[in-house]
């Protein structure tokens, strides 16, 4: 065994004569444990809180978009695009008509997104797990048009679930100049009625601003013949999404554009990974300032075992080994601490995760979850340790050089 190493180990976990020093290192221990415990659960909420997003997302939005790189709607019968639904990857292959347009509800405006859809719609993503109240997913039918709204747009429109005046919708006309005289001319009107549903993302991006309805509405209400917005695609259980993605990029070069889920909300997660960076920087600095306990505590030991190092200098030992020794030293309290600190951290986590210790608002049940979150990442916990194994040793490796030149 190495010397240097054996000789830092029994310092460790041997009595020192000065019972200060043993307190001063248990709490060297515990400053690392604790930096490291909390790294490891604030890490595993924030990964709680994205995977809870993405779930919502995932209800919403389709496994793979494909919108046109430049302007804003296309033709689907484009045969690059007839051989992606050909694909057999492809389970299901959906057009959609994204717009801006107002709407209004007695005397209540809102500007809102129109996004038509088809009715396979339901079939291409969890919409149904979304919707709220005694109605279904249901965008027409022989006689009217049906629009589903986000929980927020209709509390600001003050419709409420089962509105039984129309709501109307107008869009500029695409062809049309303005009539100073008469504006209305220049917009298109069409009227939605309320299915008795609504559906609740989660996100306001959704909930104040969208209404799913028809494709056939869209297209008359922005004046439009075929064109689409996007095709979305739902791939079979078995395909590899990000070798389908891939691929299909391939096949349409750089006319279009091939999104997967996280990539369509791309701001979003990218705000949560910048949170969890600014967050993960934080706590380092927190290690920062536990490591100054290790300082103190090697310090101590320093002047402790000033009589053993006389022993390993008549044995032959010279100042980079004894240096050495203290380093160790400064490295177990560092790599002692770092897992346990994981340990504990790995083990509050399953904790939250299963019984849900510390909730949300009381568990009232006004959030979308009752209790924080937690989603343990194996990356994240390789991260914690490699910070706090370099960061223990970076603070103890010049002030251990400095005590064994002046000390000893």
């Amino acid at each position: 065994m190495n010397l240097p190493f054996y000789i830092a180990r029994r310092y460790l976990f041997s009595k020192k004569k000065h019972n200060a020093v043993n307190i001063i290192s248990a709490v060297s221990v515990c400053g690392v444990t604790l930096a490291a415990l909390a790294m490891v659960c604030t890490l595993s909420v924030f990964n709680g809180f994205q995977e809870m997003v993405a779930g919502l997302f995932t209800a919403f939005d389709p496994q793979l978009k494909i919108t046109v790189r430049q302007g804003k709607v296309f033709n689907p019968d484009d045969s690059l695009l007839l051989q992606v639904r050909a694909l057999p990857e492809v389970a299901l292959c959906t057009e959609t008509l994204e717009e801006n347009a107002m709407v209004q509800y007695k005397n209540n405006q809102a500007m809102v997104t129109i996004k038509g859809v088809e009715d396979s719609f339901q079939e291409l993503t969890d919409i149904d797990s979304l919707l709220f109240g005694a109605g279904t997913f249901l965008l027409h039918d022989s006689v009217v048009e049906y629009g589903i709204m986000g929980a927020e747009l209709i509390s600001l429109l003050g419709t409420g679930i089962q509105h039984v005046d129309p709501l109307q919708v107008y869009a500029p006309k695409r062809q049309a100049r303005v009539n100073i005289a008469n504006p209305l001319t220049s917009f298109n009107r069409g009227y939605l009625f309320s299915p008795g549903a609504v559906f609740v993302v989660g996100q306001s991006e959704y909930d104040g601003h969208y209404i799913l309805t028809s494709l056939p509405f869209a297209r008359q209400l922005f004046d439009y013949d075929h064109e689409v917005s996007a095709l979305e695609l739902k791939l079979k259980p078995d395909a590899s999404e990000a070798a389908v993605e891939k691929k299909i990029a391939r096949m349409l070069g750089e006319t279009y554009v091939v999104e997967n889920r996280y990539e369509q909300q791309a701001d979003v997660f990218r705000v949560m990974e910048i949170e969890k960076m600014v967050s993960y920087l934080f706590l380092v600095f927190i290690l920062v300032v536990a490591c100054f306990n290790i300082i103190g505590s090697l310090s101590m030991l320093i002047l402790d075992k000033r009589e053993d190092v006389e022993t390993l200098r008549h044995l032959g030992a010279d100042n980079r080994l004894i240096a050495r020794v203290f380093l160790f030293e400064g490295c177990l309290i560092s790599l002692f601490g770092a897992l346990v600190g994981i340990v504990l951290g790995v083990l509050l986590c399953y904790l939250q995760q299963t019984f849900g210790l510390i909730s949300l608002g009381g568990g009232n049940g006004s959030f979308i979850v009752d209790a924080y979150p937690v989603s343990v990442h194996a990356t994240d916990v390789l991260l914690v340790f490699a910070t706090v194994v370099v960061v223990g040793f970076l603070s103890v490796w010049y002030p251990v050089r400095y005590f064994t030149r002046r000390l000893l």
